[in-house]
């Protein structure tokens, strides 16, 4: 039974969420699953991923094959990688010591980058409204002096009328 780690999808119409599960190669895409591993959300920014990181390496190790969508998810949470490292420990290359420092350094690396993107969007965000705010400023301004000088004109045209009327009579 060959085993795929892919994404089974829910949520609305234009508004998907995934699951990412183990499952059966032979079945459905939104079919019967093995285990479910975590939960993927493309509508946030960044994206939300959830993911069982152990469950995830022991079905790596077993020899499930994941599709290229959830092998990328497996990257961005160091799934691959500590499936990786756990290889050089079968093979004497290193100690689980090690490979857990290393581990562990990657995803304080990780999250300084994930905290760095998310603050940057804040950032633009706030600026985005300032620049708005500004441009909604100056265009009530303009309205203002525009509306302005057309009242002041109706009064001159108004004291004018009288006396052209005079110089009728």
């Amino acid at each position: 039974m060959p085993v795929k780690i892919r994404l089974q999808r829910h949520g609305k119409k234009g508004k998907p969420f995934y699951w990412i599960v183990a499952a059966d190669s032979r079945s459905k895409r939104d079919g019967r699953y093995l285990e479910k591993l975590g939960a993927y959300n493309p509508n946030t920014n960044p994206a939300t991923v959830e993911l069982n990181v152990d469950g995830a390496v022991k079905w790596l190790q077993n020899g499930a094959q994941p599709t290229d969508t959830a092998k990328t998810l497996l990257s961005y949470k160091g799934a691959m990688l500590k499936n990786h490292l756990a290889g050089g420990v079968r093979k004497g290359a290193l100690t689980e010591e090690q490979a857990e420092e290393k581990f562990k350094a990657w995803l304080e690396e990780k999250e300084a980058k994930i905290q760095a993107k998310a603050d940057g969007l804040s950032d633009a965000e706030a600026k985005a409204k300032a620049e708005a705010l500004a441009a909604e400023k100056a265009v009530n301004e303009a309205r203002i002096a525009a509306a302005a000088p057309v009242v002041e004109e109706a009064e001159e045209a108004t004291e004018d009328a009288p006396v052209a009327s005079n110089e009728e009579e």
